[in-house]
C-alpha cells in the first residue's frame, strides 16, 4: 500500500469516525503517516518566533529547579499573553490533524506548572496577600475565552451539539453569548448546572419542548408564525429566573443579545452585569423574534419588591442576530475576554466563512481580500445614503437592520461551522423531527471534534488562572470571616 492510498484510507476513518475517540486515533495515525508528527519534534518555525519560546521554557525551568518562586512570578509577569511569539498563529494549524509544536505544548506545560509552584510557595517566601495579588493581576492581563452562539433559526439545534462535546472534554469557557436560535442554548447553560445539561441537550428532550416551535398562522396577523408554543416552551425551561439567579446558581457569565424595533437605539446585552433583574424567558423570546416571523417583545424584570414589571417599558426588542450577532467586542469590555470560539449557524454568513482563520497569502489572496473589504464598504456606505433619503419611519428602519447585517463580523478565533450546502435551509422555519434534531446534533459534535485540541491549548493556561484564583478567592473569604470585628472579643481557651 503507498503511502497516498494509507493516508486516503485513514482520511476515510476521519470522515466517519462515529465517536470522538475514533476520530482522535485516525488523526493521530494521519499525522504519523503524513510526516506531520516529524513536524512536530522540529522547532523551527517561520511561523512563530521559536528562540523566544525556547528561551522562555528554559528560564522558567531553572527559576523551578532554584525554588525561586519570585523569579517566576517576575518571568510570567513579564510579558504572558495568549499569542507571545505568535504561538497562535493559525498557520500553526495547518500541518497536523492534532497537536502542534512540542516546544509550544511545552510553554505552555511549564506555564502551567509555573503557576501551581507560585500557589504552592511556601508562604515564609511569598505571603498570601504577593500571591492573591499576582494571581488577580495576571489573571486579568492574560484574558479568557468566551464562547458565542450565533442564531439561525432551526438550524440552531446545531449549537447543542457543540456545547455537548465541549462539556464531555471540559472545554466549555465561562463567558458565554447567544443570539436569536443560540440564546435559548445560553441560556441552558446559564441556568443548569453541568449535570442537568447532557439530559437537557439530547434530541429526546429538546423534541418534546421544541417540536412545534413553528405555527403557521399568516402575514395578517403582523408575524408569520404563531410564538405560542415557543414562548410555554421556554417558560417552562426558565420561569421568572434573572439573571442574576441564573448567575448565582452556576457562575456562568451568560449573555443574550436583543436588537430594539425602531430606529435610534442599539443592540442590547443582557446580563449579571449590565441587566441582573431582567427576565430570561423574555429575553431568549426577544432575541429570537426574526422580524416578520414572530413579533417584537417588550421585556419584564423582577423589581426590589419581587414584582415582575416591564424593563425599558417605552421599547420592544427582537432578534438579536441581526444587530449583535457575536458581540466580541463588548464582551471583551465586560468580561476581558481576547479569544473567542464561536459556534455559527447564521444562513446569512455560513456560506461565506471558512472553518479555519488564516492569513491571506500571495498577491492573489491579499487582492481578494482588500476587495471584499472594499465591497463591504462600499455596501455600508450605500445603505447609509438610502437611509437618509428614504421618507418614513419603516423603510428607513427595514434599511438601517441590513446595514447591520452587512456590517458584523461573523467569525472569531475558533470557528465551528456546519456542513455547507443548501440541504440544511430545510431546517430554518420547518418543525423539527426528533431525527433532524439528532442529525443535527451530531452535526455539531462532529464539527467540533477537529477543534477540540485547539480549544484546550487556546484555554490551557486562563484555565489554570481561574482555577487557582478562585482558590486563593474562597481562603481570602475565609480569613474575613473568621477576623475578629471591633467589639468582638477573643475566644477563650478551653481546658
Amino acid at each position: 500500500m503507498t503511502n497516498k492510498t494509507a493516508l486516503n484510507k485513514v482520511q476515510l476513518a476521519i470522515d466517519n469516525a462515529a465517536s470522538y475517540n475514533e476520530f482522535l486515533q485516525a488523526s493521530l495515525e494521519h499525522d504519523q503517516l503524513s510526516g506531520a508528527d516529524d513536524w512536530k519534534q522540529q522547532d523551527k518555525s517561520n511561523d512563530y518566533d521559536f528562540r523566544l519560546i525556547r528561551k522562555r521554557v528554559e528560564r522558567m525551568q531553572a527559576a523551578k529547579a532554584n525554588n525561586d518562586a519570585a523569579g517566576l512570578m517576575f518571568i510570567l509577569h513579564e510579558g504572558i499573553h495568549g499569542n507571545l511569539a505568535n504561538i497562535a498563529n493559525p498557520e500553526l494549524g495547518n500541518y497536523a490533524k492534532v497537536g502542534t509544536k512540542v516546544l509550544i505544548q511545552t510553554f505552555l506545560d511549564e506555564v502551567c506548572s509555573a503557576l501551581e509552584f507560585i500557589f504552592n510557595a511556601d508562604e515564609r517566601d511569598i505571603d498570601f496577600h504577593e500571591k492573591l495579588s499576582f494571581f488577580e493581576e495576571t489573571t486579568h492581563a492574560y484574558g479568557q475565552s468566551c464562547l458565542m452562539l450565533s442564531g439561525g433559526a432551526g438550524l440552531g439545534f446545531f449549537h447543542c451539539g457543540v456545547v455537548r462535546s465541549l462539556l464531555e472534554h471540559d472545554l466549555l469557557p465561562p463567558v458565554i453569548s447567544g443570539a436569536s436560535a443560540g440564546s435559548i442554548v445560553a441560556a441552558l447553560l446559564a441556568t443548569r448546572r453541568d449535570a442537568q445539561l447532557m439530559d437537557l441537550l439530547s434530541p429526546e428532550a429538546i423534541y418534546a419542548r421544541f417540536h412545534k416551535w413553528s405555527i403557521w398562522q399568516g402575514p395578517g396577523k403582523g408575524s408569520w408564525l404563531d410564538s405560542t408554543n415557543l414562548e410555554n416552551a421556554l417558560i417552562e425551561l426558565f420561569d421568572l429566573l434573572t439573571f442574576e439567579d441564573a448567575y448565582q446558581l452556576t457562575g456562568r457569565q451568560v449573555t443574550i443579545t436583543v436588537s430594539p424595533s425602531d430606529l435610534h437605539q442599539y443592540s442590547r446585552l443582557l446580563n449579571a452585569k449590565t441587566s441582573p433583574n431582567a427576565i430570561i424567558t423574555q429575553a431568549v423570546r426577544a432575541s429570537c423574534a426574526i422580524p416578520l416571523v414572530f413579533d417584537p417583545v417588550q421585556l419584564k424584570a423582577r423589581n426590589q419588591a419581587g414584582d415582575i414589571v416591564p424593563y425599558i417599558p417605552s421599547r420592544r426588542f427582537a432578534d438579536g442576530s441581526l444587530m449583535a450577532d457575536l458581540p466580541f467586542n463588548r464582551l471583551a469590555r465586560l468580561y476581558g475576554v481576547n479569544h473567542s470560539i464561536v459556534s455559527q449557524t447564521n444562513p446569512l454568513a455560513v456560506p461565506f466563512l471558512s472553518r479555519r482563520k488564516q492569513h491571506s497569502r500571495g498577491v492573489l489572496a491579499l487582492t481578494k481580500r482588500h476587495l471584499v473589504g472594499l465591497a463591504k464598504s462600499n455596501s455600508i456606505y450605500a445603505f447609509d445614503i438610502m437611509e437618509n433619503l428614504v421618507p418614513g419611519k419603516a423603510a428607513k428602519l427595514g434599511i438601517h437592520k441590513l446595514r447591520s447585517i452587512i456590517d458584523q463580523q461573523y467569525v472569531g478565533d475558533i470557528n465551528i461551522l456546519p456542513q455547507q450546502g443548501l440541504g440544511s435551509l430545510k431546517y430554518l422555519l420547518a418543525n423539527p423531527t426528533e431525527q433532524s434534531i439528532s442529525e443535527l446534533i451530531k452535526s455539531g459534535e462532529r464539527a467540533t471534534w477537529p477543534q477540540l485540541d485547539l480549544i484546550r491549548r487556546s484555554t490551557q493556561i486562563s484555565k489554570q488562572f481561574r482555577y487557582y484564583l478562585q482558590q486563593l478567592k474562597q481562603r481570602e473569604a475565609q480569613i474575613l470571616t473568621n477576623l475578629p470585628g471591633p467589639t468582638s472579643k477573643p475566644k477563650q481557651a478551653l481546658g
